[in-house]
């Protein structure tokens, strides 16, 4: 007999050494050591009690003889051990999830969502359309799992426990139970790590502490200082930067940073984030961004600062190599003190039901949250973002920075529960808008009235250097078709790294004193740092507008004011959103009397804006989650899988990516048509740098270039630039028949 089989210990996992020989993992220890792991981390929210019940819990299903069986079938431990008629996974977390409900009762139900989920992700209670796979089902039909769980006699000590005594942080039951989640998941997983891979394991630690990180960066603001020209702006920023290092001194809680553009949030917010993170032991800065393009303009900034290796990129854009193997170990679980992420990754895991999306977000509890630009919040998921941000705030040790030059407005008031006690981390906001005023905005002289594209180019080359942004890719185009040779173009039918090459150019050219014309659509109202004497914008949002003003005059360098100019152009905002913050910017600056541009106008605007929207929670999330009602949430009759299901920040429904010929992507295309033979992961990478050449357009112009054959799909669902002369070097993505264009600029 083999000494594999001689034991009749319950086994975890197993797995082969270097020299071939079979390592086993006893089930009893694996649920003990994910036990005390989970335990640890939910320490952190007073709920040790609670996860570590549940690591004990999570894995009893492993003592059934079929799992058993099933392990070492597939592991190749016991080839012999095959089980009849089940080629499939066994079933190994509806028995604890059992157990739990059956010992604790309402309380083991909060368990059991835990247990059951562990692998497939939390469930939803029971609805029409979950079939087998809800709680409520996998309960009824899975009792005879426990029994044969507990035939195998699992030790006193891990069946028998008393019910937890802590009570959940205030705020939502949901997010406490997603809390929890997240411990147990990660543990679990660090836990089988530790055993099938200590190498992998061992990439986990090392990264420096706040303190650490605190310090470079106080002698990076150092030099800085010692560097900086003497003019009015920086003397403004420095008074921001002081400002936001005497306010870290606060307690934990909700802050806005209300600056203009240009006055220095991104330095000024992180010097808060460090220094009041010193100040409150708190363990992690999460830097939350709406665009990967200004995401990837502020981790090159705090990479200088603090080193490649100490800033972890988290969102779908990122090139695989600038990874190394222990940044992508921290996207996992987020266990790194700096993260820079995106508001679709950050927001979408609290609301999320996978483990890949729930398992980091332990780390998000005492933790400093800047939300840049956070008047991009998506508005039609305002209520459920702010009711886990206030959660967050008040039962969690979680500190958000609302930073921007356009605050929103979150104060509540009736029918909108908003941000309840929000501290300004400036003094005087209004002083800082009229000390960094640095333009004149030019506004219509009748609203009702439209001008020509030709009438807009007309007064535009007028102008050696300019900026013209406008509301849609289409007007982009035919504006542009109107320009003088030279003229730059810039629109979301360039894939990103085209746009990203195109703004370096830009900024060199203005650097360099170049002349430069630029004709882009919204892209370049947040987070890019351009610096032009006139800027036109087509009537929009009253945010927008105060953006496109930011790319004007920035550095107060010129003798007088920049010139911002606002026009109608010649057709309204595309209708949904876009129309409707059209609509509220033009209803204030009617009545703005000549100064659009306050503090005043932003908190008028924001109103009316969210006021003319239909819902703030348009897929229902509150409801689903009982955010609002605590004695519906106390029978915990959650539904985990819809609402993550549901909450999409971006829509991308009629909408398909193209992958595009453009520089590097050529070599990657290829690669990618020839990966037939290719391991899964080695694909997964060409796929992931070829993110970064992909233009978004509608299935039905996706289904018209593919008819005429100048896209080809790659299944499952990928599509390619088939035809040399689709992608043009200056415009991007050619969608339209009627643009003419010289065939040596198209990109091969």
């Amino acid at each position: 007999m083999n000494q594999q089989k001689e034991t009749q210990i319950a086994l975890a996992h197993v797995r082969q050494d270097q020299e071939g020989k079979w390592i086993e993992h006893a089930l009893e220890e694996h649920l003990l050591e994910v036990a005390r792991r989970a335990g640890e981390l939910a320490k952190a929210f007073g709920s040790e009690d609670w996860a570590h019940l549940a690591g004990l819990w999570h894995d009893l299903g492993k003592y059934r003889e079929k799992f058993q069986q099933y392990i070492k079938s597939v592991s190749g431990y016991d080839a012999e051990a095959h089980i009849e008629g089940a080629p499939g996974r066994v079933d190994h977390s509806t028995a604890g999830a059992i157990h739990a409900i059956e010992k604790l009762g309402l309380q083991g139900r909060i368990l059991a969502y835990l247990i059951a989920g562990h692998h497939a992700g939390l469930p939803d209670w029971n609805n029409a359309e979950g079939g087998q796979s809800v709680l409520l089902q996998r309960i009824q039909n899975g009792k005879g799992y426990l029994q044969e769980a507990l035939d195998a006699m699992p030790p006193a000590e891990i069946l028998n426990q008393s019910p937890p005594g802590s009570l959940p942080p205030n705020g939502s039951l949901a997010l406490w139970l997603r809390m929890l989640f997240s411990c147990l998941v990660d543990a679990d997983f660090l836990d089988t790590e530790a055993f099938m891979d200590d190498k992998r394991s061992g990439l986990r630690s090392g990264y420096p502490s706040i303190v650490e990180l605190k310090k470079a960066f106080d002698q990076h603001m150092a030099d800085k200082a010692a560097n900086a020209k003497d003019s009015d702006v920086n003397r403004i920023r420095a008074d921001v930067l002081q400002q936001c290092r005497e306010k870290a001194e606060l307690p934990s809680g909700l802050f806005s940073l209300t600056v203009p553009t240009g006055g220095g949030k991104t330095l000024s917010s992180m010097a808060f984030a460090l220094d009041h993170a010193f100040r409150h032991g708190k363990n992690h800065v999460i830097y939350v961004i709406p665009y990967t393009s200004i995401l990837e303009q502020t981790a090159e900034i705090f990479r200088d600062i603090f080193g490649v290796e100490n800033v972890i990129e988290h969102h779908s854009n990122l090139d695989p190599d600038r990874e190394d193997s222990r940044a992508r170990l921290a996207t996992e679980n987020w266990d790194a003190p700096i993260i820079v992420t995106t508001n679709v990754q950050f927001f979408e895991s609290l609301y999320g039901a996978k483990t890949s999306r729930c398992r980091k977000l332990h780390n998000i509890v005492n933790s400093v949250v800047v939300l840049d630009e956070a008047q991009l919040l998506p508005p039609e998921f305002l209520a459920p973002i702010l009711h886990v941000m206030q959660d967050l705030a008040n039962g969690y040790k979680v500190s958000f920075v609302l930073s921007t030059a356009t605050q929103p407005a979150f104060s509540p008031r009736s029918k909108f529960t908003g941000l309840k006690n929000v501290c300004e981390l400036m003094d005087d906001p209004e002083r800082l808008y009229a000390d960094l005023k640095r333009v004149k905005t030019e506004l219509p002289d009748d609203f009702a009235s439209p001008r020509t594209w030709e009438s807009i180019a007309g007064e535009l080359q007028q102008y050696e250097s300019v900026l013209c942004i406008v509301n849609s890719r289409k007007d982009c185009r035919e504006l542009h078709g109107l320009m003088p040779k030279g003229t730059i173009h810039l629109s979301a039918l360039m894939c990103g790294q085209h746009r990203s090459q195109v703004i370096a150019e830009i900024k060199q050219r203005l650097k360099d004193g170049i002349p430069t014309r630029v004709i882009s659509t919204q892209l370049v109202e947040a987070g890019v740092d351009m610096d032009f004497p006139v800027v036109y914008r087509a009537l929009a949002g009253l945010d927008a507008v105060a953006q496109a003003a930011g790319r004007c005059n920035r550095e107060g360098m010129l003798t007088q004011l920049g010139k911002v100019v606002v026009f109608v152009p010649p057709k309204p905002a595309a209708p949904g959103l876009l129309r409707k913050a059209q609509q509220s910017g033009q209803e204030i600056m009617r009545l703005s009397k000549g100064a659009p541009l306050t503090r005043e106008r932003f908190e008028a605007y924001f109103r009316h804006y969210y006021e003319s929207l239909n819902s703030l929670d348009k897929a229902n999330i509150v409801g689903l989650l009982d955010l609002h009602n605590q004695a519906e949430a106390r029978k915990a009759e959650f539904n985990f899988r819809t609402a993550a299901s549901n909450f999409r920040l971006i829509d991308e429904e009629g909408q398909t990516a193209v992958i595009v010929r453009y520089g590097e992507s050529t070599r990657l295309i290829d690669a990618l048509e020839k990966s037939q033979n290719m391991q899964p992961h080695e694909r997964r990478g060409i796929l992931r740098k070829l993110q970064r050449y992909t233009v978004n357009i509608r299935e039905h112009e996706c289904r018209k270039l593919l008819e005429n054959r100048e896209i080809q799909e790659i299944p499952p669902g990928i599509y390619m630039q088939n035809t040399d002369l689709l992608y043009h070097s200056q415009l991007g993505l050619l969608m339209s028949k009627d643009v003419v264009f010289d065939p040596a600029q198209s990109v091969v």
